[in-house]
C-alpha cells in the first residue's frame, strides 16, 4: 500500500510540475529532500541506537519478564484471551514499554511480532480479533512518558529546550489512549464477534 501511495505522490508531483512548467523546481526539491533526509537520519542515529540498546539490555536481563508480571492485570483486562506470560503477552509488554519512552522505531518490529503471535488466537485469519483491534489502538495512541523521538527531532531542528513539551505530551497521550480504549469498548459489541479463548481453536 505504501508503495502505491509514494508512487502516486511522485506521479502527481511530476504531472503538476510539467503542467505548470516547474519541473526544474520539482527535481531540485527531490534532491534537497533526499539530502535533508540523510542529515536527519544521521542526527537521530545516536539517540535511537542508545534507546534501542537499552531495550535490548532490558530484554536480555529479564527486565521485560518483570515488566510482564507488573503489567499482567492490565493485559488481562484489555487483552482477555491473551496470557500475560505467553510470548504474545511479553511482546505486548515490550511494545507498550517502547511506546512509553517514545521509541517509534523500536515499536514497529515489536508490534508486528505481537500481531503475529495474537493471530494464533484467531479462528479466522481474515479478520482481526478483539485483542488485535485493541492493540492497534493502543499502539497508535501510545501513552508516552519520555517523547524521545520528538525531543531528538526538536534538538536537530535547533530547539534550546527540546524536552519542554513533556507535560503537553503527557496530557495529549493520556487523552488519546483513554479515548481510544473507550471507542473500542463502545463499538466492540456492534462490530466484533467473540473470539476463541484458546489458540487450539484455530486448528
Amino acid at each position: 500500500m505504501m508503495n502505491y501511495l509514494f508512487a502516486g505522490m511522485i506521479g502527481l508531483s511530476l504531472t503538476f510540475g510539467l503542467l505548470n512548467g516547474r519541473i526544474s523546481q520539482v527535481s531540485a526539491a527531490a534532491l534537497d529532500g533526499g539530502l535533508d533526509a540523510v542529515k536527519l537520519l544521521l542526527s537521530l542515529c545516536g539517540g535511537l541506537c542508545l534507546w534501542n540498546g537499552m531495550m535490548r539490555i532490558a530484554q536480555e536481563s529479564g527486565l521485560t519478564k518483570l515488566m510482564s508480571r507488573w503489567m499482567a492485570p492490565l493485559i488481562k483486562l484489555l487483552f482477555r484471551p491473551i496470557d500475560p506470560h505467553s510470548e504474545a503477552g511479553k511482546l505486548i509488554c515490550m511494545n507498550m514499554a517502547a511506546n512509553f519512552i517514545g521509541l517509534g522505531n523500536a515499536v514497529t518490529p515489536l508490534g508486528i511480532a505481537a500481531m503475529r503471535e495474537m493471530e494464533k488466537y484467531s479462528s479466522n485469519r481474515r479478520y482481526a480479533t478483539n485483542s488485535m483491534v485493541m492493540f492497534v489502538v493502543l499502539n497508535t495512541a501510545s501513552l508516552q512518558l519520555i517523547p524521545t523521538t520528538t525531543a531528538m527531532l526538536r534538538l536537530a531542528a535547533g530547539s534550546a529546550s527540546p524536552m519542554e513539551i513533556v507535560p503537553a505530551v503527557w496530557i495529549a497521550s493520556l487523552c488519546s489512549v483513554l479515548s481510544g480504549i473507550a471507542v473500542v469498548l463502545l463499538l466492540n459489541p456492534l462490530f466484533w464477534k467473540p473470539q476463541p479463548s484458546s489458540a487450539l481453536d484455530h486448528f
